[in-house]
This record gives structure tokens, C-alpha cells and sequence, in this order.
């Protein structure tokens, strides 16, 4: 006897909270590159990274004892915390705002969504997590597609495009070992939330030391566009959105939750073309698209 043809399981739809999140945080990350852009001028680099995450770190405190979370945490988590801050919130934002002084925001974003690549490795070496055939062919797309955007900026701004490249990569690079922490043993027994205040706070205070160490004391600018972009940059985009983009790992995974990447240098193309004279020639159409279906191919093979 058969079932009847209603009986079969029907797709499991996304929830209504997750489109949200995600629609949230794909805004948010997209538009975070000109910001940046904006934030690049009179005050040096280090610095501007530095009040960010000085901002952002006291924000989760708040947040976390709000919440009811306890900030006590052992040595060796502290420990971690310091790791995270080096790598997530120190090296990597500071290799990100100085390549946005060599090429434009959106060609920064479109670059930084092959972080997934950098993660997959690491995790292969040191988390023992499988590469499928799959991914690395659309891996290979993605670095591709990157490569003959940057190829194109390099016929119109020379040698800075190869500056803004390599920092990029850095910056990738550097993110990626904070990922790959966060998906480890340690990472994962610790509260995320008090993990990203603690992180945010030491990454703010190591990056005031570099920031001295390069720059001299401290310097501000007062214009309302600067302080408003450091605000969203520090609230928004870094409390706000980690605090969210975390929650949606919990509900369904970080495999669907790494979609954003697919989709956030479209909204930062977007914006770049918009307020920063991004011109577009057949090349960088072929170079977005390729960059795109081949991230799109490779978080594909790893939600399997």
C-alpha cells in the first residue's frame, strides 16, 4: 500500500527571524566598506580601528551585564580572548582601512568574501574538517574572479592596486585564523557574546598601542560625517552584527549562515559605484560574476 502523495516531507522553509538576520546583516556588512572609505583621512588608520573597537568592546559589557552574562573568565580564556584580538580585531582591520586607501571599498568586499577559502584550509590543517573536489573548484573560480577585477585596477591606478591587494589578503589571512579559533574546542565552550566583549576590548586597547607606536598620541576628527561613521561602524556593524550574525550560526548552522558573503559585495559594489565613481567594464562583470558563482559553488559543497 502506498502512502497518499500529500504524506511526503515537504522543505523545511527558513524562518521568518533567520530572513531578517540575514537581510540585517548582509545591509549592514555591505555598506560597512564605505564607511570605512569615510574614515580614512586626517586620522591615521590605527587609531580610527582603535576607537571602534574601544566603542564596541564597552557596548557588549553593557550588553552582557544587561543580559545577565558574567564577564569573569579563567586565564586561559582570557588567553583566547587576546588571540581573537590580535587576529580579528587588530591585524585585520588594520590591513582592511589601509587598503581601502589604494582601491575601492566594494573591490575590498568582493575580495574578502573568499574568506570562506582561507577558513576551509585552515580547518582542514588544524580542525581535520574534510575539502571536497567541489569546493576547491569553486574556490578556484572565486580567486579568479578577484584576480581579473584587481587586473583591470591595475591598468588605471598601477602599483596601488597591487598594494591594496596584497593588504587585503592580509587582512583576509588574518581574519581567517580568528575564525578558525572561534570554530575550535576552546572557542566553542565559551560564551560568545562575553568572547567578542573581552576580544573587542583588548583588540581596541592593542590597537591604541600600535596605533601610539606608528602615529603618535591620539587624534580625532570632529566632523559630523567622521564621528556618525565611527558610531555606525562601532555599534552597528561591529557589536550589533557580530551579536546577530553568531545567533544565526546557533539556529541554522554556519553553512547557510555564510550566505551573507554570497550576497554582501553586491550590496558594496552597489554603493561603491554609487558614491566612489566605480567604473564597470566587461571585465569586471565577467570578474564579480565568476568571483560570485565560484563562492557560491564552494559554501555549496561545504553545506553538504
Amino acid at each position: 500500500m502506498h502512502a497518499p502523495a500529500d504524506s511526503k516531507p515537504k522543505p523545511k522553509l527558513l524562518p521568518v527571524r533567520f530572513l531578517l538576520q540575514f537581510a540585517a546583516v548582509t545591509l549592514i556588512w555591505g555598506s560597512t566598506w564605505l564607511v570605512i572609505r569615510d574614515q580614512i583621512g586626517t586620522v591615521p588608520p590605527s587609531w580610527s580601528v582603535a576607537y571602534r573597537f574601544l566603542i564596541a568592546g564597552v557596548v557588549m559589557m553593557g550588553v552582557c551585564l544587561a543580559t545577565g552574562r558574567s564577564l569573569k573568565a579563567a586565564a586561559p580564556a582570557h588567553g583566547f580572548f587576546l588571540a581573537m584580538a590580535l587576529f580579528q580585531f587588530t591585524l585585520n582591520f588594520n590591513f582592511v582601512y589601509r587598503a581601502e586607501a589604494y582601491v575601492t571599498s566594494g573591490l575590498v568586499a568582493v575580495a574578502f568574501a573568499l574568506l570562506v577559502v582561507p577558513n576551509a584550509a585552515l580547518a582542514w590543517i588544524f580542525l581535520k574538517q574534510r575539502v571536497t573536489l567541489r569546493f576547491a573548484w569553486g574556490a578556484t573560480l572565486g580567486i579568479v574572479g578577484v584576480g581579473l577585477l584587481f587586473w583591470q585596477e591595475f591598468g588605471t591606478i598601477g602599483g596601488g592596486a597591487g598594494i591594496g591587494l596584497t593588504l587585503t589578503l592580509l587582512g583576509v589571512l588574518s581574519a581567517s585564523v580568528g575564525n578558525v579559533l572561534q570554530a575550535g574546542e576552546r572557542g566553542r565552550a565559551l560564551d560568545i557574546m562575553v568572547t567578542l566583549a573581552w576580544s573587542m576590548l583588548y583588540g581596541g586597547l592593542a590597537n591604541a598601542v600600535f596605533a601610539w607606536g606608528v602615529s603618535g598620541p591620539p587624534t580625532i576628527e570632529t566632523t559630523p560625517t567622521y564621528i556618525a561613521g565611527l558610531l555606525y561602524l562601532a555599534v552597528v556593524a561591529s557589536a550589533l552584527a557580530f551579536s546577530i550574525y553568531y545567533d544565526m550560526i546557533r539556529a541554522v548552522g554556519p553553512a547557510r549562515a555564510a550566505y551573507s558573503s554570497v550576497v554582501i559585495p553586491f550590496v558594496a559594489m552597489g554603493l561603491s559605484t554609487l558614491f566612489e565613481g566605480y567604473r564597470w567594464t566587461n571585465l569586471a562583470f565577467f570578474g564579480v560574476a565568476l568571483a560570485v558563482a565560484g563562492l557560491y559553488i564552494a559554501l555549496r559543497a561545504r553545506a553538504r
